[in-house]
């Protein structure tokens, strides 16, 4: 059984975790229209771009296989490979999964409304505000959870079976 299916459901996670934080970040903001510093400044929604990770052997680069590897060692006299125990077989790096490319601003993040009691309205009373939509924001919030819960099934799925596995 390959351990990359650890890999793999931990980058899921990790992965949903940020949504979920950015996520948050928005609904906290969801009036702001200044600065961290009080200056004049509508914060704008954020959203997260993912993408998938899929080396396979050609893509890897050297294997811990070859002769001038650090991590392996080849003797031509016996024949034998000398691997180093403490390594990863793929040198650390993630085989699978999914990763978070970025965290960006949203194209149409700023709404301009009408509200002359508002401390930051303009000489007209219109003031900008952060385009979020609270009932979007609840809806990729449940289905970013949704996918964490997914992800730390199947790890303790796994984890249950090579358990039983060893208990054959």
């Amino acid at each position: 059984m390959s351990f990359n299916i650890f890999d793999i459901a931990g980058s899921g996670m990790t992965a949903q975790r940020v949504k979920m934080d950015t996520i948050a970040s928005n609904i906290a903001n969801i009036n702001t229209t200044r600065q961290p510093d009080g200056a004049k400044g509508v914060y704008i929604k954020k959203d997260v771009a993912f993408s998938t990770i899929y080396e396979d052997n050609i893509n890897r680069g050297f294997s811990n296989f070859s002769s001038n590897s650090p991590d392996a060692q080849f003797d031509p006299r016996t024949g034998n490979m000398l691997i180093n125990a403490n390594i990863a077989l793929n040198n650390g790096m993630l085989t699978g999964g999914v990763r978070v490319d970025e965290i960006y601003e949203a194209e149409n993040g700023v709404k301009t409304v009408y509200d002359p009691s508002h401390p930051d309205a303009d000489e007209e009373g219109y003031v900008d505000l952060p385009n979020i939509n609270l009932v979007e924001e609840m809806v990729g919030m449940i289905s970013a959870s949704r996918a964490y819960e997914a992800n730390a099934t199947v790890v303790e799925n796994v984890k249950t079976m090579m358990q039983s596995a060893m208990n054959i």
